[in-house]
């Protein structure tokens, strides 16, 4: 998951059997009490103990978005741990979304060079301050939380009044709920609205 883009473009390593279809998550009974937990971590569809195995690795986002399949060789490895015979395939998927999330940032309104220098330098700053006095990094993060607050105040009522909520959602990297939301929890209404 990015800063950035959050939950609207969390990331993970999604597997396929051999039908080309998504395998539901594997349950694990608890040893020391009832109960159990269902895993989708993609290492565990190794075949063994009526799991199913994992033909493909792609990536996935939450977004909706998939990557290219990466076929597992399980042959040519001569593994039976999927963490070893998939470890190759997995970095790939990461590529990918990497990818992915480089073309979401590529498709959000881009911010002014000025801006984006004038943030790195308040980082800076905050973070020597931080280093000799942290009480005055807590002052100039407070300093940051009220200015946030009155910019994006204006900011979320004008970009509600200029683009849709689609639209918004593309500019921001965001999915259309986290943009809604976004927008009202700055601009000071109701999501609902």
């Amino acid at each position: 998951m990015t800063d950035e883009f959050g939950a609207s473009h969390e990331g993970a390593v999604g597997v396929l059997v051999e039908d080309g279809t998504v395998p539901d998550p594997v349950y694990f009974d608890s040893v020391s009490g009832p109960g159990g937990r269902s895993v989708s971590q993609w290492s565990v569809y190794d075949g063994r103990q009526g799991r199913p195995r994992a033909a493909v690795l792609r990536a996935v986002c939450s977004c909706g978005w998939a990557g290219q399949r990466h076929r597992l060789e399980w042959e040519m490895t001569g593994a039976d741990e999927l963490a070893e015979a998939g470890d190759g395939q997995a970095a790939a998927c990461e590529r990918d979304w990497d990818g992915h999330t480089a073309e979401v940032a590529a498709r959000a309104v881009p911010l002014p060079e000025t801006v984006t220098v004038l943030l790195e330098q308040v980082e800076v700053e905050i973070d020597k301050l931080t280093a000799t006095s942290p009480v005055g990094g807590v002052r100039a993060v407070r300093a940051l939380e009220i200015l946030a607050g009155r910019l994006g105040y204006w900011a979320a009522r004008g970009a509600r009044s200029d683009r849709d909520a689609g639209q918004a959602a593309t500019a921001l990297g965001l999915s259309e709920g986290a943009a809604r939301r976004l927008l009202a929890r700055l601009g000071g209404w109701s999501p609902h609205a």
